[in-house]
């Protein structure tokens, strides 16, 4: 079957290289001819293959190997081989149908034989290929990517080979960096294989707007070459010249381009120049490891930072989540003046990517009091993207935008009047049991507001659902100017003691007031008034359903139950409104429960946080005398602010806590809607509600159609979307990942930002998921970001190291108020540590050392 015969159906079974063969070969594109031999042909060498069990691999290959290829498929080579000429060198390559999937590659995964001659060796060489869908590499890799054996095929390709002069590979966007439209081309001579096993050191070429930007020279001291006959040999060699012009070079990236636009999407392709000076294009697969833009309707370059690293929540937000995070949002922007016309659509600052929201922050970028506030912001709370944002201030093509200062200050005033900013500031220095009681009446107006009776109807639900989104956020937001004035005076003592704000970390240690700190000593608490049995011998699963059919120990049942009703709407992603809380899920909290009731010896988390008070207390005196020293006012002045510091710090978690409360509430409100539209025949279950948007669930309750095909679309791309594996900080609207332009770290150096200071030494736990997770007293808590869905994780840990965050974010608080090490934005650090790994903190430096 020649490439241009194949027809849709045999593109849909072929798989990856052949499909793509295929569509390239009508469109016109310079590939050597072939022919593909589809999946049908494996399934009757694969019929009886079981797909299960130990040694799946070596007995799946053993079958392939020594199963009798059947005589129609030996024909159906035969012939196609003689129709390409008498004994013509060919490649035999695999195309498996789970390749080139949006999440993964499987690049290398199977088996390519390069200048086979003669048809018997062609038909043992498809042979192989087959077997070669079970090595050991590629099931390993189709089980980390969640892919059923069973469903996996392959066909072969066959191409005529091309007699490189030179070859390699293609990106029609650079791979490292993310940037669209950028050829990177690695180029070596011989065949291409040298340069896709990696055997070579290959010369490498950047183009960009149809310019050779970078050249690299490779030292090439390998060779892979065709023998006469069949088969190829490895010859060492000393060129280190560059193997291409630059006129061949902006030929390639040219090719490159036409197949970019063809398919709509960068693709990774390989190409070889044969001896005549002709390029041919043998493979092409899209490139599945660039994160995906962000939408934008405004021009020139943008900027885009990602509120879910802020948020340590790094997997996809459901569709309802994200629907419920623009109109958050709307709200927001309406404080400032900027509020969109529906808000629905979200605030104009906020764009969808991959299924997670981020913030377009150019404006900010490219005027003068965003680029003084935005680097003391992201100090705060996100600490690595400091050093990314200010580098872009050095962009050309992000320069200040000759504009005016009033729209910003008068959108300042704006949003400062609608908070009551000077009045409430005011407040919290001179009257800070008001400030306290006003923050606790916000609570009691959001728990009635929030309050439905059981008669509303589902259009009702819906309609307090989105009151409650857009409303919401401005009025918790208003606690922000009491804590705002906390961390100020924060500042102000260390300007007037002279001490950096950097040493000065003991103050934050064990503050009052903090929602999640409450939380986590409460459960600690419980664990120790609850019947320790049956936690300590049974697995989590049977305490869920010993808990849920209320047959656990009367204590237990009872004190679990009411700490469920006060702090049940959190949870591990909590931000998203369409992931379940933990009184829905209580699997999380009784396996904390088990691992606190299986710990000996220590002391308790309240006795240490009573420590970290008292630490704190006596830093501050300590702080004022030196202050003193420098003017006698001085010391009142710090002991004063400090003072505030610590009675206002803890309130920072308050607002995400009455946010999520939000959502929870929400959450079961939007559940009942669920029902009632799985009665109607649009939905299979009442959480499918979650993948559908706002407007989609009106429409539905106004009689609109079945919805569960989209559903089911959803569903796929949130679980595609949960494999990915890096999500940028920064983004670029061409794609540029700004971080990866940055120096390297030194090999072995781990180096973050200080967050919560001492240093320990110990056993290091990588976690990438709280719920089940087991952390032994002292361990090193490792982990990619936190929530408070993980902070009880904390009462066990010996220190802390995260990839994300800053000197503010949660998880730098919470260590600090437990008084354990931490470091945080360590870049790959879930990477770079491994479980049982025994590594050093040292929460003052900002460094894990490796042995």
């Amino acid at each position: 079957m020649d490439f241009s015969e194949i027809d849709a159906g045999a593109l849909a079974e072929a798989g990856g290289k052949a499909a793509n063969l295929g569509e390239l070969t009508r469109a016109g594109l310079p590939v050597p001819p072939g022919w593909v031999l589809t999946t049908e042909a494996y399934r009757q060498v694969a019929e009886g293959l079981e797909t299960s069990g130990d040694g799946l691999a070596e007995r799946a290959r053993r079958h392939l190997l020594e199963t009798p290829v059947p005589a129609a498929v030996h024909e159906t080579i035969v012939k196609s081989y003689a129709a390409l000429g008498d004994d013509v060198p060919v490649a035999v390559r695999s195309s498996a149908t789970a390749e080139d999937l949006p999440f993964a590659s499987f690049a290398g995964q199977q088996d390519t034989f390069l200048n086979v001659v003669g048809a018997e060796a062609v038909v043992d060489a498809v042979r192989r290929c087959w077997a070669s869908l079970w090595t050991d590499r590629a099931v390993a890799y189709r089980e980390s990517n969640g892919i059923d054996h069973a469903a996996v095929r392959l066909a072969v390709v066959v191409q005529v080979m091309v007699d490189a002069r030179v070859a390699g590979v293609m990106f029609t966007a650079n791979p490292v960096t993310g940037r669209r439209r950028e050829a990177v081309i690695d180029a070596s001579p011989g065949l291409g294989e040298a340069v896709v096993s990696g055997a070579v050191n290959p010369d490498r070429f950047v183009v960009r707007g149809g310019e050779v930007v970078e050249r690299q020279a490779g030292d090439k001291r390998l060779v892979i070459r065709s023998l006469p006959g069949g088969g190829t040999e490895r010859v060492e060699t000393t060129d280190d010249a560059l193997c291409l012009t630059d006129d061949q070079v902006r030929e390639l990236a040219a090719l490159g381009a036409r197949v970019e636009d063809h398919y709509g999407a960068p693709q990774d392709t390989e190409w070889a120049v044969d001896g005549a000076g002709r390029l041919w294009l043998t493979q092409a697969r899209p490139i599945t490891t660039l994160y995906p833009l962000p939408e934008t309707t405004r021009p020139g370059l943008r900027v885009f930072f990602s509120v879910n690293v802020a948020q340590g929540v790094m997997g996809p937000l459901t569709p309802m989540g994200v629907a419920a995070f623009r109109l958050i949002s709307a709200g927001g922007a309406r404080l400032a003046g900027h509020g969109p016309a529906d808000p629905r659509d979200g605030a104009p600052f906020l764009a969808v990517s991959g299924e997670r929201m981020w913030l377009d922050i150019t404006t900010a970028v490219r005027s003068r009091p965003g680029r003084a506030v935005l680097p003391r912001a992201l100090t705060l709370g996100e600490a690595r993207a400091v050093t990314i944002v200010e580098r872009l201030f050095e962009d050309p093509r992000l320069t200040l935008a000759h504009t005016s200062r009033r729209p910003f200050l008068r959108g300042f005033g704006r949003f400062a009047r609608r908070l009551h900013l000077p009045s409430r500031v005011l407040m919290a220095l001179t009257r800070p049991r008001a400030a306290l009681a006003y923050t606790a009446r916000i609570g009691e107006e959001l728990d009635r507001r929030l309050t439905l009776p059981a008669s509303v109807t589902p259009a009702q639900r819906l309609d307090h659902a989105e009151r409650m989104l857009y409303g919401t956020f401005p009025v918790i937001l208003s606690i922000m100017p009491i804590v705002i004035t906390g961390y100020g005076l924060f500042a102000l003592a260390s300007k007037l003691s002279g001490v950096p704000l950097n040493e000065m970390g003991d103050v934050l240690r064990s503050v009052p007031h903090n929602p999640t700190t409450e939380m986590d000593l409460e459960l600690w608490e419980l664990s120790t008034r609850i019947e320790p049995e049956p936690f300590r011998d049974l697995p989590v699963p049977e305490l869920v359903r010993l808990y849920q059919e209320e047959r656990l120990p009367p204590v237990a049942q009872r004190e679990i139950t009411a700490f469920m009703g006060k702090y049940g709407h959190r949870g591990v992603a909590e931000i998203d409104l369409g992931v379940p809380r933990w009184s829905e899920e209580p699997a999380h909290i009784l396996g904390v429960l088990a691992n606190y009731l299986r710990m000996d010896g220590g002391l308790a988390p309240s006795e240490l946080f009573a420590k970290g008070d008292e630490e704190a207390r006596a830093t501050i005196a300590d702080l004022a005398a030196r202050a003193r020293r420098r003017g006698r006012w001085r010391g009142g002045v710090v002991r004063f602010g400090l003072g505030r510091t610590r009675m206002y710090a803890g309130l920072r978690e308050l607002p995400k806590f009455y946010l999520v409360k939000t959502l929870a509430s929400i959450r079961r409100s939007l559940l009942v809607v669920g029902e009632h539209l799985v009665d109607r025949g649009v939905l299979d279950s009442a959480g499918d509600v979650f993948y559908l948007d706002l407007r989609e669930v009106r429409a539905a309750l106004g009689g609109g159609g079945d919805l569960r095909d989209s559903v089911a679309r959803r569903r796929e791309a949130y679980q595609r979307e949960r494999r990915r594996r890096h999500v940028p900080r920064v983004l670029l609207s061409d794609g540029t990942e700004p971080e990866t332009l940055g120096e390297s770290a030194t090999d072995g150096a781990l180096t973050g930002t200080a967050a919560s200071a001492g240093t320990v030494t110990g056993v290091a736990r990588v976690v990438l998921d709280p719920v089940g997770a087991h952390l032994e007293p002292g361990e090193i808590l490792v982990c990619p970001s936190t929530d408070p869905g993980w902070t009880p994780l904390f009462l066990t840990a010996g220190g802390l190291v995260m990839e994300m965050g800053g000197a503010m974010s949660h998880g730098a608080v919470v260590a600090r108020e437990y008084g354990i090490p931490a470091v945080v934005g360590v870049p790959d650090a879930t990477h770079r540590i491994t479980s049982g790994q025994e590594i050093t903190v040292n929460g003052a430096a900002g460094t894990v050392e490796l042995p």
